[in-house]
């Protein structure tokens, strides 16, 4: 069960590794897909020269875990561990060519965002960006506990509708509490009525990040 991911493709774009000075890792929801993530990534207007490497992998069957995120009692549930495993396989891959944690990003959409948040919770360190649309942390109830220790100069994004069919608008705002506390530099945006999407002001957001991580990063 461990390796359930491990085998499914990981879609690129942009900069190769090898001549990107930055890295953003794009986690697709329940039943989405690469594809939607990179047409995601398409809407953010960034330069077509921007060094930025963009890596979309796949879950298989297209799901990361089977159960709702607020169901998942056991933090070492297997299907949870493969999809962290698969993540963090990435930020290996990311690692070995040379660019550090404070230059990768990390977003997800829906269960993808779930993932994104949980993932970075578990190992908190500096990370460029941490971006959640529609998602919260993972479990029955978020447990301290479970994570790491703290976030250095992380901004971290969550936004979600306050409506959102999938995702209970107290775990968004729960989340965001406890990633203050674990020092993430939090922005938490919600919005009315809007569904289970993204929207304009998110994306705002999000280009703005991803421009100061590209830009920002000292010559080699």
């Amino acid at each position: 069960m461990p390796d359930i991911h491990a085998q499914t493709p990981t879609l690129t774009a942009g900069r190769p590794l090898e001549t990107a000075k930055a890295a953003l890792i794009v986690l697709h929801g329940r039943g989405g897909s690469p594809d939607d993530m990179l047409e995601l990534v398409a809407d953010f207007g960034l330069d077509t020269d921007a060094p930025l490497a963009i890596l979309a992998p796949q879950a298989a069957h297209l799901t990361w875990y089977p159960q709702r995120f607020t169901e998942i009692d056991d933090p070492s549930d297997p299907h949870l561990i493969a999809a962290l495993n698969r993540v963090g396989a990435l930020f290996a891959l990311i690692a070995q060519a040379g660019i550090a944690p404070e230059n990768i990003i990390l977003l997800g959409f829906s269960q993808g965002a779930c993932l994104t948040l949980e993932y970075a919770a578990r190992h908190a360190g500096h990370f460029g960006g941490v971006i959640a649309l529609s998602g919260g942390l993972i479990g029955r109830t978020i447990d301290r506990d479970r994570y790491g220790d703290q976030f250095v100069a992380t901004p971290i994004f969550l936004g979600c509708s306050d409506v959102d069919p999938h995702i209970p608008l107290a775990r968004v705002q729960d989340s965001a509490a406890l990633l203050r506390t674990m020092g993430g530099q939090v922005t938490e945006r919600i919005y009315p009525n809007m569904g289970h999407t993204v929207n304009s002001d998110e994306i705002v957001f999000i280009h703005d990040l991803l421009t100061t991580v590209t830009v920002s990063r000292p010559p080699e």
